[in-house]
């Protein structure tokens, strides 16, 4: 039988687990926003090379997975909010992510067909 104290320490350490995880996630999203406002200014003012192509690349796929994750989770949004890309910006990235993973369009065509996505 455990006495109280010792329950109350475990009661604070769970508190303080479930604590942590929202402000980890709080945290992460304020680091995303802080770098999307970077590479806005770094694109406006001209500086193409803020991230290197690998660190570049490394973004991309983790915000696909993280956005496939979460979609197939079952959340319901788009991967950019509306008008917040021009279409050149959808083509060439969508066109890249294709070529990336060995896939033509043929094959996005039928995966949407019997996806219904």
């Amino acid at each position: 039988m455990s006495s109280p104290k010792r329950a109350a320490k475990g009661a604070a350490k769970a508190a303080t687990k479930r604590a942590t995880k929202p402000r980890a996630a709080s945290d992460a999203s304020a680091e995303a926003k802080r770098l999307a406002s970077s590479l806005e200014r770094a694109l406006a003012d001209g500086r193409l090379d803020l991230l290197s192509a690998e660190a570049l690349q490394k973004l991309l796929a983790a915000a696909c997975r993280l956005y496939t994750a979460r979609r197939e989770a079952g959340e319901d949004f788009t991967p950019a909010k509306r008008n917040a890309i021009s279409a050149t910006d959808a083509m060439v990235t969508a066109s890249g992510l294709l070529r990336a993973a060995d896939l033509s369009t043929f094959e996005l065509g039928m995966w949407q067909s019997f996806t219904g996505r």
